[in-house]
């Protein structure tokens, strides 16, 4: 189970959300990305407590795929330092993780999306 990925990463738009979506769809390194949003998020940064309204991508991948997701992020993410952690899965229904390897390893890959 440990190969199997969920990156989450925030951005300040929608449309921010959406193109970093598309592109990890397109090059086959998500096989999904949901955008949940807007959250409310609190933190520190530069020395004091900022409180901002974000977008959350919860990204599905696999662990060997992880520098290729970050890099893409920080090709086009806005922030300084962007939000980008992975957790492991923990479990998943053998059928979704089936489909998870297909998208994943489909190499036949198709421009859905324009970036």
């Amino acid at each position: 189970m440990e190969n199997y990925i969920q990156v989450f990463c925030t951005t300040e738009k929608k449309e921010e959300a959406n193109k970093i979506a598309k592109i990890l769809v397109n090059k086959r390194l998500a096989a999904c990305v949901q955008i949940i949003g807007p959250i409310l998020s609190t933190y520190w940064w530069k020395e004091n407590i900022e409180t901002s309204e974000e977008w959350l991508c919860l990204i599905k991948s696999k662990k060997n795929l992880f520098e290729k997701v970050e890099k893409s992020i920080k090709e086009v993410h806005s922030y300084e330092t962007p939000e980008i952690i992975a957790l492991p899965f923990i479990d998943g229904s053998k059928s979704y993780l089936k489909w998870l390897d297909n998208e994943l390893s489909n190499i036949k890959t198709k421009k859905l999306f324009s970036e």
